[in-house]
């Protein structure tokens, strides 16, 4: 299976078919145009850049057809694809490049000055850029090349690397999954089933296509199925699904409640919906209920990863089930395991814990769809997975059925309007601040954005500062979502004999309230 070969499979069932609708751009393209620039593009990196299989391409770039583009052509050709989260500070950015050793970085024109900067930062012997702002090397490049069917080795795919996606560590530095054409193939197949995809389908990607949910719309046209391009906004999503006819995408719980916040909801033509997934976390029973009354289709809930997409699904049957009172609690879990996926709780010494619904265990997931590892981190890639099975860092428990309820996140990760946060990140921007002895950062429950960030902090002795001094000192050095949202002055942290702050008793009483007003 070479992932690269999606758009020529459908071109030569249906080549005028639309391929990918690029709303944010004003612009459409059909299957047989795509196939046509791709390989043209893949020619390109090969035969004018002379890149080689295994090598990287970077990508800096929002939602567009030209992403998209890059995807494909990198894996018909057997180079990675390193897309870069746009919202990453420089220095971020500037340390991933230097991990992924990008032999090209392909940049849309919105990030030219972006892009100028990291030029005096990274080496890298190409550079392209397209769309307003930029230089045009993309299209040039694309001109250039022939439009001949790759003379690549046929061989390329199944276990060569096709994609590193990077996400943050507990030690505050990202590492990069690495995944092959297989495992995004098979973490297709888990969302196929899962999803109940048919080829008339129309899908909406709401999220960005440096995440993993890129994967879940590469599946969509696997199927022939028109991909719809958008940069969230509430309005602009239903007046999209309206216009496209879309089907189903992918959403988290604060999209849902924004879309039905919408003035004149009720006038907009939702009767293509079909499916909605959502992930980032359980949905509160009157967000769910809500949905399906103001949707008109199913709803599942996806429990995934970076690092191994989706693995567990709470399953349409299971939503409507638990409105009519048919385990109600199962909305607070994350499902039960894909089709091609097995999960385990399991101890410290990886036996399965008692599936009793309170003794607590670590979610691993034995699956083809997991990452090969981490990129250049063999001691991590060693350590996360063990005898085949991936260790998730999730706390959880699961009933006599199998249905697994996340209760704690051994990495401390926070969830916040569906992207990762992590607390070491936060705690390092805000000890940045003179005034600060130590600090803990921890999610706390919040109705619009699932998590909010809470830093709990020690100042030193004969120091002052304010809560919003620590904000905007943490502010300059993350992204906008990463900053804490409020913060609390205490005289000591709670810790173990060891020294450990223990953040798990700063939570508790936070969420612990959330349970009590349900």
């Amino acid at each position: 299976m070479n992932i690269g070969h999606i758009p020529a499979k459908i071109a030569r069932l249906k080549p005028g078919s639309p391929a990918i609708i690029d709303v944010p751009n004003d612009r459409r393209i059909s299957y047989g145009e795509l196939d046509n620039r791709v390989r043209r593009l893949a020619n390109g990196f090969t035969e004018i850049c002379g890149l080689e299989k295994g090598q990287r391409v970077a990508v800096l770039s929002k939602n567009c057809i030209e992403y998209m583009e890059t995807y494909y052509a990198c894996a018909q050709s057997g180079l990675i694809v390193q897309p870069l989260n746009w919202r990453l500070g420089i220095p971020e950015l500037q340390r991933i490049l230097v991990d992924g050793e990008p032999s090209a970085i392909i940049c849309s024109g919105e990030f030219d000055e972006l892009k100028q900067q990291l030029r005096q930062l990274i080496e890298a012997p190409h550079w392209l850029s397209f769309g307003t702002g930029g230089d045009n090397t993309y299209e040039q490049l694309i001109a250039a090349a022939s439009t001949d069917t790759q003379r690549m080795d046929a061989a390329i795919g199944d276990e060569d690397p096709v994609l590193i996606l990077y996400t943050g560590g507990t030690t505050g530095d990202s590492k990069g999954a690495l995944h092959t054409h297989k495992s995004l193939y098979m973490g297709m197949l888990n969302q196929t089933v899962a999803e109940r995809i048919v080829p008339t389908d129309v899908y909406m990607l709401t999220g960005q296509m440096f995440h993993i949910p890129v994967g879940l719309a590469m599946n969509y046209m696997s199927h022939g199925c028109p991909l719809v391009l958008i940069n969230f906004d509430a309005q602009l999503a239903l007046e999209v699904i309206q216009r496209e006819r879309v089907s189903a995408f992918l959403g988290i719980t604060t999209m849902l409640n924004w879309m039905m916040a919408v003035d004149n909801f009720d006038s907009y033509d939702l009767s293509s919906l079909r499916n909605i997934q959502y992930g980032g976390g359980p949905m509160p029973m009157k967000v769910v209920k809500a949905a399906l009354k103001a949707f008109p289709c199913t709803l599942i809930q996806g429990y995934g990863q970076t690092e191994g997409m989706t693995m567990t699904f709470l399953s349409q049957e299971d939503h409507q089930g638990a409105v009519n009172g048919v385990h109600p609690e199962r909305l607070s879990s994350c499902g039960r395991e894909g089709y091609v996926t097995s999960v385990r709780v399991v101890d410290a010494e990886g036996l399965d814990v008692p599936k009793d619904g309170t003794c607590h265990g670590e979610i691993v997931i034995q699956s083809e769809a997991n990452m090969v590892g981490y990129w250049r981190r063999p001691e991590l890639t060693e350590q996360t997975i063990r005898e085949g099975w991936m260790w998730t860092g999730d706390m959880a428990t699961w009933d006599e059925e199998g249905y697994v309820f996340i209760v704690d996140r051994a990495k401390d990760m926070i969830i916040s309007g569906g992207e990762n946060i992590y607390s070491t990140q936060v705690e390092a921007a805000i000890h940045q601040h003179e005034a600060v002895l130590e600090s803990a950062v921890i999610g706390v429950p919040d109705d619009v954005w699932g998590e909010a960030v809470k830093a709990v902090v020690v100042l030193k002795p004969g120091c002052h500062a304010t809560a919003q001094e620590i904000i905007d000192t943490a502010a300059e050095h993350l992204a906008s979502y990463q900053k804490p949202k409020s913060v609390d002055f205490v005289d000591a942290l709670p810790k173990a004999p060891t020294g450990k702050i223990l953040k798990r008793d700063l939570r508790k009483p936070f969420w612990e309230s959330r349970e009590n007003n349900v």
